[in-house]
């Protein structure tokens, strides 16, 4: 790994470590290969949407989707900005199966100056049977310009 893979890893891991709710989750970066992130989250019984079939609940899905695309978007990044997700569109396509683990594969395909396109599924067994499938939008840089509006004004 080199020492930028190192870096860019290390950000996608504080991501979910820094995030109260992964962090709750045991969202869990799996790999940063070939553009794409992997992350995933072991199942756990407070994940669960429907107590009859131990199903988890969908906004698990989504936030492990947005998590992996957020790694996504660092990992096509020539260099660190802080970013925010702008737009998240999720189609489920079935209920991911009780008591199994869960992934989220994602990779950004395009950036921008301001804003970066990704495509990530979820997935229990294979990415080729997805439980849902993604399009996100982050906006790059998101903190620029803030540090301004933060300053009070001086009267003389």
């Amino acid at each position: 790994m080199s020492d930028q893979d190192a870096i860019r890893h290390n950000m996608a891991q504080g991501m979910s470590q820094g995030s109260p709710y992964a962090r709750e989750m045991g969202f869990e970066l799996v790999s940063m290969t070939g553009g794409a992130a992997v992350m995933k989250a072991e199942y756990k019984d407070i994940m669960v949407g429907d107590p009859d079939t131990g199903v988890i609940a969908g906004g698990v899905v989504t936030a492990l989707l947005d998590h992996a695309s957020g790694s996504a978007v660092h990992l096509a990044m020539k260099e660190f900005k802080i970013i925010a997700t702008l737009d998240l569109r999720i189609d489920y396509m079935r209920a991911a199966k009780p008591h199994r683990p869960i992934f989220a594969r994602a990779e950004c395909f395009k950036v921008t100056r301001s804003v970066a396109f990704v495509r990530a599924v979820a997935y229990d067994e294979s990415p080729d049977d997805p439980v849902a499938s993604a399009a996100a939008a982050f906006m790059l840089d998101s903190s620029k310009g803030r540090h301004r509006l933060a300053k009070p004004e001086v009267k003389s």
